[in-house]
């Protein structure tokens, strides 16, 4: 075992998402099963009792990896040297709220875990934001860490991603782990952009481009973009509850393939500061597929984008760029 403990913080902490994450990130499956870990634990004030139990639950695991457990309302005491941070915490959507409503809310949460990451976390801390509108979470946060490169600040389109790799693999009738490179471009919400045509898919020991194997261009373009855009929305209609477990599940991934590397020939989904790849705008947190080595991400190059996907790819930076300038107006006033 590496002796060196490395810490790691988890936001919203008491709450859903949470609950299945900590235990995936404890028990190693996502530094791996040779790290120790230090974990800290923040949520607000009026959640500390159910914390508690958060803690009680932890000790109870009697996990190898676990050396401690630090909980807290203090972002100072919970972004104090953290090699990580998982910023699942945000004022959730209520209804017959805009999403102007929730930016302004969150745009706050954010500034604040900035400021805290920027004077109290490691400069080379990772941070991934799953709270939404996670995006331009992401974007707000990296803002008020300057300090911290913005290399470093991502957002989770893995969920997403996942959610389209089993679409593709039920279609097909294969195995999950049948299914590569699928994409998910642009915003982590109803404009983002599932895209299979650079995937490819493996059918009784054949690899084919997925297009191919599905033999079904108007499932690609509808029903498929469709049900993986408003998959969220169909878990909380039948759960009543959003999906904490598969967030948990893809933030877990997320992380674990920026520590660990993604392997030769495959790429995966991230919400990263644009580069003015692929047309997008710069300067505003886009989806694109990034391949990692040496926990730095790149952003895969030279894939095709037809003409339906540009037009959707459109759409979602315009989205992303309104959100941004809504965010930044909050935070002007502010």
């Amino acid at each position: 075992m590496s002796a060196e403990p490395i810490r790691v913080v988890v936001t919203g902490a008491a709450g859903q998402i949470a609950y299945s994450l900590l235990y995936m990130v404890a028990k190693g499956d996502v530094f791996g099963p040779n790290q120790p870990l230090i974990l800290h634990l923040l949520d607000i004030p009026p959640m500390m009792g159910v914390l508690e139990g958060v803690v009680m639950e932890l000790d109870d695991c009697a996990l190898p990896l676990l050396v401690s457990v630090v909980p807290t309302a203090d972002p100072a005491v919970a972004f104090k040297d953290v090699d990580a941070a998982f910023l699942v915490g945000a004022m959730p959507r209520k209804q017959g709220m805009e999403r102007k409503d929730l930016l302004s809310a969150n745009v706050k949460i954010f500034k604040v875990q900035g400021e805290a990451l920027d004077k109290f976390a490691k400069k080379d801390v990772k941070v991934l934001v799953v709270g939404n509108p996670a995006n331009t979470n992401a974007l707000v946060c990296s803002h008020y860490a300057p300090s911290i490169p913005k290399e470093n600040f991502t957002a989770m389109t893995r969920l997403d991603q996942n959610r389209a790799q089993a679409q593709i693999a039920g279609k097909v009738g294969v195995r999950i782990s049948k299914v590569k490179n699928v994409i998910i471009w642009g915003n982590h919400s109803a404009t983002q952009v599932p895209d299979a045509r650079n995937a490819s898919v493996e059918v009784d020991g054949t690899v084919k481009p997925v297009p191919e194997a599905v033999a079904d261009d108007e499932f690609l373009k509808q029903q498929f973009l469709e049900t993986v855009q408003k998959r969220g929305a169909a878990v909380i209609a039948a759960r009543k509850m959003s999906s904490a477990m598969s967030a948990a599940k893809a933030a877990s991934d997320h992380m674990r393939d920026w520590f660990a590397g993604t392997r030769d020939g495959e790429y995966v989904s991230m919400g990263v500061i644009s580069d003015g790849s692929y047309g997008a705008p710069r300067d505003i947190v886009f989806s694109f597929p990034v391949q990692i080595q040496n926990r730095q991400w790149k952003i895969v190059q030279g894939l095709t984008v037809d003409e339906f996907t540009r037009s959707k790819l459109d759409v979602t930076a315009k989205e992303l760029l309104e959100e941004k300038e809504e965010a930044m107006a909050v935070c002007a006033a502010d």
